[in-house]
């Protein structure tokens, strides 16, 4: 998996590409060129592309059917992949001839690239994430599968009324998806609910039949996964459920209209939306329902396909390696222990050491709330084998555990499978460490921390389980696709190894103090400014300033994210030039981006604030467009493609200790931007690789986070002791910020001074202090050019594809297979 030849990709000629054009043009939509709409000639663009692909993903499964290799399985409840058009266009080196093609019939391919639906699969960095691993495991021709859901609406558009988040279907599916192929032919049966059946088989042996009182199925919808500068296409499965019978005619005859197409409306919202609110009983269960859901059908799936070319079970760690990417697909160790005890007949200790040597389980969080619990009582009704299965693990578990402790009762309740106290639930964190031969966190903090405090027990039982796999992107989308401007000067300096082999980019540093070069990078950076000025001014309809500072903050919103402390420092520095009108500062554009979970009240309350803040800063005529605050709506992969390689400074500025790893972070310093960070998740490794001197800190460390806490942490004396603090508060209370409304923002600044879970106010003062100092480096364009160059330069480590490389390594045990 060290190699770095570049394989030939595709070859295609003009001609042949617009005889392909075409022909998909005519067979799949009955078109001829005169007759065609923009979205037809679209989808045969998209069909021809796809050929291109299917013709390398035949090949690739005769290769795998012939080689019998190990797979890895990768099951996560987010993908992100971001259009495909333009990456597939790259990766079957198409791109400048359907340029051409298109062009020869006055046809524009961005116009072709706007049209490509992207697939709302995910919310965050946990979808952009299992994306970037699939890539990485096409490129470097590992065999894999990824499994998820096909979402029908997403998570959700979001929109912005007077400031308000509104949230409105993502119909991403509206006129289909050329990418995939639907395959009704493999739907699998998945049950919920029923009882189970004790019996005596005919050999004397007390078995286990689940007999489900409700059945869907899941059907497949296959995408393919091409690897960069490689002949493999790897597949991701998403999984859409069907009602076994949609359509009552008995009902329908008799004009009960409704109902006869009730089963079908019941079973098909398993897979309409992601993360469907769980603030009532009937949304938890469905999102348990879509767990099981994608577990299901994808166990069967894989044990299905293993079973093509292999009979016996003791085998199957050899050929199958199941990465569960979080808690959501956990539930996935109690089903393969179903499928091995009830279907094939393995005795119990068999089928926990199969499954035990299968499973590998990544923790994304130390949040309490994102470690999934579910109620037993839900779990019972709904997967009644399932809890009994999950009980007798628990059961040995815990003998293993008084063995290994004598004595310590503390320990136990601790660390059981299921927790007893208020409500008993199931903790699928413990599950997934009980049941996984390899637990991983995702940077270096965020491992220690996993087993200094939220598995401490576990690492303590098991320290040979726990591991560290830091994060990473993939070169192609975030440097290749998204910033190609700055992708042709270091392939013209350096050549295009880099896109393979990221640590190429280490030959950049001895340009970093050319002046020549300094000024070119400079022109990049500058013309992608504009290109997102343009973008944001149709948008948001705010007229930017190029020359100004492009500070960016886009992610997830959440509390300990601190998108409230990044609004305290532009009121900040609002009041500092409502004071000096006149004063001479760095001109600023502040960026936000960012989504709230529909049912987060202060977090939809804190982009209210946002854009109230905006609004006043935006439209003071003291400020004179020294400032501008903008909030574009609906933050996703192809919106971040444009901001990115734009943005002057990334700010990375979560509560130490709180933030797994982020890889925003890690795309933004990619692009050359600097950063204004914490020390947390990533950034830690972030500012080893780039250098001390080339990132802007701030703030306590996850340390002292815990030593502050311990004393006795009181937001209070931070709110009395800073005067610019506490007027920055009493302006949001006062209604400064919301036309006298002084009930609007009473549950921010009340969060703030009786709270302030994530120290906003312990880090205030250290934060804004570090901003000026990023702005007045600004102002020494050579200084801020090396830094920049140095960025980028200094994160080769930081690819995906070196990620995946260690989990091969080190948790996987698979090798590449070439695909002639």
């Amino acid at each position: 998996m060290t190699s770095k030849k570049k394989r030939k990709r595709l070859p295609g000629t003009t001609d042949a590409f617009r005889q392909r054009l075409l022909d998909n043009l005519y067979h799949t939509h009955g078109q001829a060129v005169q007759t065609a709409s923009k979205r037809d000639a679209y989808m045969a663009l998209c069909y021809t592309v796809r050929n291109l692909l299917t013709e390398r993903w035949r090949k690739t499964t005769e290769a795998h059917f012939a080689a019998n290799p190990k797979f890895v399985y990768y099951l996560s409840a987010e993908y992100l992949p971001g259009r495909q058009l333009p990456q597939n266009l790259l990766y079957t080196d198409t791109d400048e001839v359907a340029r051409k093609v298109l062009a020869a019939h006055n046809l524009n391919l961005e116009e072709f690239i706007n049209l490509d639906a992207e697939p709302g699969l995910g919310n965050g960095g946990l979808g952009r994430l299992a994306a970037c691993f699939l890539d990485s495991l096409a490129t470097l021709d590992i065999p894999a599968v990824g499994y998820g859901i096909r979402y029908e609406f997403g998570i959700f558009q979001q929109t912005f009324q007077d400031g308000w988040q509104v949230e409105k279907p993502d119909e991403w599916l509206l006129y289909g998806n050329p990418w995939e192929f639907p395959q009704a032919d493999q739907m699998v049966r998945v049950g919920f609910w029923g009882n189970t059946d004790h019996f005596v088989d005919q050999d004397g042996l007390i078995r286990v039949r689940w007999v489900p009182g409700r059945e869907v199925l899941g059907e497949p919808c296959t995408n393919l996964v091409p690897g960069y500068g490689t002949n493999t296409v790897n597949i991701l499965r998403l999984w859409r459920a069907r009602a076994t019978e949609e359509f009552d005619f008995q009902l329908f005859d008799v004009g009960d209209y409704s109902r006869a197409v009730e089963e079908k409306v019941r079973s098909e919202t398993i897979s309409k939306v992601l993360y469907p609110n769980d603030a009532n009983p009937k949304g938890k269960q469905l999102r348990l329902q879509q767990q099981y859901f994608f577990v299901a059908c994808s166990l069967s799936d894989i044990v299905r396909r293993f079973q093509i070319k292999n009979r016996d079970f003791s085998l199957f760690p050899n050929k199958v390696a199941i990465q569960l990417n979080d808690t959501h697909p956990v539930v996935a160790i109690p089903e393969l222990m179903r499928l091995l005890v009830d279907h094939h007949r393995l005795d119990w200790d068999q089928a926990w050491d199969v499954t035990r040597r299968t499973f590998a389980y990544t923790c994304h969080t130390l949040m309490p709330e994102a470690l999934e619990k579910w109620p037993v009582s839900l779990f019972g009704t709904l997967l009644p084998r399932h809890l009994e299965i999950i009980y007798e693990i628990n059961r040995r578990f815990l003998d293993q555990v008084r063995r290994r402790f004598p004595g310590d009762e503390e320990r136990v309740v601790r660390m059981s499978i299921i927790e007893e106290q208020p409500v008993r639930q199931v903790r699928m964190a413990h599950l997934a460490a009980v049941g996984s031969h390899a637990v991983n966190g995702v940077a270096e903090l965020h491992s220690r921390l996993l087993k200094d405090q939220t598995l401490h027990d576990f690492a303590q039982l098991w320290p040979e389980r726990f591991q560290n796999k830091t994060n990473g992107v993939t070169p192609r989308r975030f440097l290749r696709l998204s910033n190609p401007r700055l992708s042709q000067l270091i392939t013209s300096r350096i050549g295009d190894d880099w896109m393979r082999d990221l640590d190429e980019l280490k030959r950049l540093e001895p340009l970093a103090d050319d002046p020549d070069f300094q000024s070119e990078w400079r022109k990049v950076k500058d013309q992608n400014k504009r290109d997102l000025a343009e973008l944001l001014l149709a948008r948001c309809h705010e007229q930017l300033d190029v020359r100004s500072i492009f500070d960016v903050l886009v992610k997830r919103l959440h509390e300990y994210k601190r998108q409230l402390l990044k609004t305290l420092h532009i009121i900040w520095l609002y009041h500092r030039l409502k004071a000096k009108p006149h004063q001479d500062i760095v001109p600023r554009t502040f960026i936000f981006g960012a989504k709230a979970a529909p049912g987060y009240f202060l977090a939809k309350r804190i982009i209210k604030l946002i854009h109230c803040v905006a609004e006043v800063v935006n439209g003071d005529p003291d400020v004179g467009g020294r400032m501008k605050v903008v909030f574009p709506a609906n933050f996703n992969v192809s919106l971040s493609e444009s901001i990115y390689p734009a943005a002057d400074i990334s700010e990375q500025i979560s509560l130490a200790g709180k933030e797994a790893s982020g890889t925003g972070n890690m795309k933004f310093a990619l692009n050359g931007a600097l950063t204004v960070g914490t020390l947390d998740g990533a950034n830690v490794e972030i500012r080893d690789r780039v250098g001390p001197e080339n990132f802007f800190l701030f703030g306590l460390n996850a340390d002292e986070v815990m030593t502050v806490r311990r004393s006795g942490y009181n937001p209070l004396e931070c709110y009395q002791q800073d005067s610019e603090l506490k007027a920055i508060i009493d302006a949001i209370a006062s209604g400064q910020f919301s036309q006298g409304d002084r009930d609007l923002f009473r549950p921010i600044v009340d969060s703030l001074l009786l709270h302030d879970e994530y120290m906003l106010l312990a880090d205030f003062r250290s934060y804004v202090e570090c901003c000026e100092r990023a702005a007045q480096t600004y102002q020494a364009p050579a200084r801020w050019s090396r830094m920049s160059i140095l960025n980028t330069a200094r994160c080769g480590f930081f690819s995906s594809d070196r990620a995946i490389r260690q989990y091969c390594e080190e948790i996987w045990h698979v090798k590449p297979l070439d695909v002639p």
